[in-house]
């Protein structure tokens, strides 16, 4: 029986998942509610709370010795606390301490929930064995993570890694962020699918309008469809590129919904890729889908809070 178990955290502006893990990655135990990203600040807190409670229903929590939480962003792991966009109520929210002090004083270790899918696949999935890596998830935004030296390199506050507020079209369209012309402006969902609209795309009689309609218009051969692809392709390729040339990863792991649309998306991305990754030292970067599931924020939390609780006291690391 593995003696190490963590808690972990997965929190999002839908759901708010908590869950048990081994020290091999096995999920032992779950809890989950909605998470109200509309209510009051206490009433999203108070989910959390009954997310711990569950867990702490169940025999194996006397085990847990720390807690992980990947959270949507923006994070601060340095003063502990989550200022998610699509959660109104919590700006600066004192999600550590409040953590702490739901489960008795128990070490909390926050990182941002592209950080926490980028632990999940270095421990487990595509970027295995790989020193190096960038972990993507282009989805309704776009984040990520890096692996650096064998190591998760979260930052100072938790964020490192957020490929998609890189700009990579100087005079492109403003982004919520306030840049121009970043990733996630042209290559997240919504984004793919705002593009093919405005180019004359339509989406059939079902009126589904999303990006995932628009895959399946691409794999079908709508050429207004690939080009909105192309074009997501093209600003990863290109945020992709720069970190490879600035940080020298030598794999790139693309998962959320978009990362699921498969060759309309990779064909043209790795096309693009030969472009921008023309230095030497860049040339053999590898772009593979991510393999691990709708459990990635849970197990790279719970990665995370294993690689920083070691059996050894704080005090004498």
């Amino acid at each position: 029986m593995h003696t190490d178990l963590v808690a972990a955290l997965d929190i999002g502006g839908t759901k708010i998942a908590g869950a048990l893990v081994d020290g091999d990655g096995r999920i032992l135990a779950r809890a989950q509610r909605a998470t109200p990203a509309q209510q009051h600040g206490e009433t999203v807190m108070r989910a959390v709370a009954e997310v711990l409670g569950d867990l702490a229903g169940s025999p194996l929590w006397g085990r847990a010795r720390s807690i992980g939480i990947g959270s949507a962003g923006p994070v601060d792991a340095s003063a502990g606390t989550v200022s998610p966009v699509n959660v109104p109520g919590w700006r600066n929210f004192p999600l550590v301490d409040r953590v702490r002090a739901v489960t008795g004083g128990l070490p909390v270790e926050l990182i941002g929930d592209g950080v926490a899918i980028t632990a999940a696949e270095h421990w487990q999935g595509a970027a295995r064995g790989h020193d190096n890596a960038l972990c993507m998830v282009v989805s309704t935004g776009v984040g990520g993570g890096l692996v650096l030296g064998g190591r998760l390199h979260p930052g100072p506050t938790g964020n490192a890694g957020h490929i998609g507020h890189i700009s990579v079209d100087l005079d492109g369209d403003p982004c919520p962020c306030g840049s121009r012309g970043c990733v996630e402006r042209i290559a997240s969902g919504p984004n793919i699918a705002r593009r093919a609209l405005e180019h004359g795309w339509r989406p059939g009689p079902d009126g589904d309008a999303s990006a995932a309609a628009v895959a399946a218009a691409a794999r079908a051969g709508d050429p207004v469809a690939v080009a909105s692809f192309a074009r997501a392709a093209q600003a990863l390729a290109a945020g992709i590129a720069a970190t490879a040339t600035l940080v020298e990863i030598d794999i790139a792991v693309i998962g959320g919904g978009v990362g699921k649309a498969g060759d309309v998306l990779f064909a043209p991305l790795r096309k693009a890729l030969t472009d921008y990754a023309a230095l030497s030292f860049v040339q053999r970067l590898t772009v593979v889908p991510a393999q691990t599931g709708t459990d990635a924020g849970l197990v790279g939390a719970a990665a995370a809070a294993l690689a920083r609780t070691p059996d050894v006291p704080a005090a004498s690391r």
